[in-house]
């Protein structure tokens, strides 16, 4: 059961065309496992619950019944963190492989990214986090192609040289008193 002790994003739904389409995309790029089947009693749709963690009974839900006039996806991205640069790499591969496009891997400083749209034009990002903060929004282009010591050794170069900068532990500490002063302390 996942641990909370105030409100906390932790799952994403969208509409989409074709369910078994998608449901194939992000277990077979993401690794993630379908939990659950059915058709909705409320929603009146056919929904799959698919989730990367045992604590989590679904950390993204299919849902069948995207009107077929809705060409533009309202979704600004769905993010998945990773454990490393290769990662990046082989997601990237795996997603377009399956039919994603519009591939944009980007530094940000504070994280590595690779945006794609999927097979339905959903922004999806992948994503490492770096041990650095800068200011965002903040976006370079990032070379895959390099080795992770050359991008590790860029992405501390714009980071230093950005007048925000500071050590990410830095960053959470502030933010933590941050959230202390502004949140409420418990939860009825």
């Amino acid at each position: 059961m996942l641990q909370v002790t105030k409100p906390t994003p932790s799952h994403f739904g969208i509409y989409v065309w074709d369910v078994d389409k998608m449901v194939h995309f992000y277990t077979s790029v993401f690794g993630m496992v379908v939990n659950d089947r059915g058709v909705g009693k409320t929603f009146k749709a056919p929904l799959v619950f698919l989730s990367s963690t045992p604590d989590q009974h679904h950390q993204l839900v299919i849902a069948g019944g995207r009107p077929p006039e809705a060409t533009f996806s309202t979704v600004m991205q769905l993010s998945f963190a990773v454990p490393s640069i290769q990662s990046l790499r082989d997601l990237r591969d795996k997603a377009m492989a399956l039919g994603a496009t519009k591939v944009m891997p980007m530094n940000h400083g504070n994280a590595l990214s690779v945006y794609f749209a999927d097979p339905e034009g959903n922004t999806v990002e992948t994503y490492i986090d770096m041990p650095f903060y800068i200011s965002q929004p903040h976006g370079d282009p990032l070379d895959l192609s390099q080795d992770d010591a050359t991008i590790l050794r860029e992405t501390e170069a714009i980071c230093r040289s950005d007048p925000s900068f500071m050590p990410i532990d830095q960053w959470q500490a502030q933010f933590a008193q941050k959230i202390s002063i502004t949140s409420p302390k418990e939860l009825p």
